[in-house]
């Protein structure tokens, strides 16, 4: 049975979608941007602000699904330049545990909404 996740500790959709969807055990979360659940604005500062946003708003849509960090299969994450791979990797590998990180695609997109510079989506099981 398909479940719609949602909550106000994270940015609510701007478009026809929701936080993420649970079926059965697993998670499917829409795409973050770094955008304050509070306010709806972009964070200020660079791809390290904004991938911690990201990945903030993601811990709080997992942690409404009974679920978490550890509990990520795999992530999509999307960047605005490859030229900010390595910062954005050097502040997503923060919030992983090496020995149980998910498996991971990055790629480089030509926008992304609000003209930010990453946006992430994840696959993960409930606890």
């Amino acid at each position: 049975m398909k479940t719609i996740i949602a909550t106000n500790k994270a940015p609510s959709a701007i478009g026809p979608y929701n936080q993420a969807v649970a079926f059965e055990n697993l998670i499917f979360t829409s795409g973050q941007i770094a955008l304050d659940p509070k306010t709806m604005n972009v964070v200020e500062g660079g791809i390290k602000e904004q991938t911690i946003r990201v990945l903030e708003n993601l811990k709080a849509v997992l942690e409404e699904a009974d679920s978490s960090f550890d509990n990520i299969i795999k992530t999509t994450c999307f960047l605005a330049s490859m030229d900010d791979f390595n910062e954005f990797n050097a502040t997503y590998d923060r919030y992983f545990n090496p020995a149980t990180a998910p498996a991971r695609s990055t790629v480089a997109v030509k926008t992304l909404p609000k003209n930010v510079l990453v946006e992430v989506e994840v696959i993960a099981f409930k606890n």
